[in-house]
């Protein structure tokens, strides 16, 4: 088997598991919590290929937000909220903020 069809092959094999990740977090009473727990180490091991390319990355991400969430989670360290629209990230951020004042407020938090 040549080095392009394998690569091709892992590509397929993640465009699958992003897309059954896709129906699963859009009915999740399809599979049980260990079933999802597996199928989540599935694509996180795909996701983590080094041999992807960034445009065959990018473009999985852009299609299936519940891989691009589990890719944030994953890489939030060196990519924070890069697949996340920035509306989105701001509104967490600020939500965010204000529970922590008002927890502050409240005596709940340091």
């Amino acid at each position: 088997m040549s080095t392009a069809a394998t690569l091709q092959n892992r590509i397929e094999n993640l465009v699958a598991m992003a897309q059954l990740l896709e129906r699963v977090d859009a009915d999740p009473a399809l599979i049980g919590a260990q079933q999802y727990q597996a199928l989540v180490r599935k694509v996180q091991s795909l996701l983590d290929d080094p041999g992807l390319p960034d445009s065959a990355l990018h473009a999985i991400l852009g299609a299936s937000p519940a891989c691009a969430t589990l890719y944030e989670n994953l890489h939030y360290d060196r990519s924070g909220l890069s697949q996340s629209p920035l509306d989105a990230a701001v509104t967490s951020e600020t939500v965010a903020v204000e529970a922590i004042r008002r927890a502050r407020a409240a005596g709940l938090a340091r």
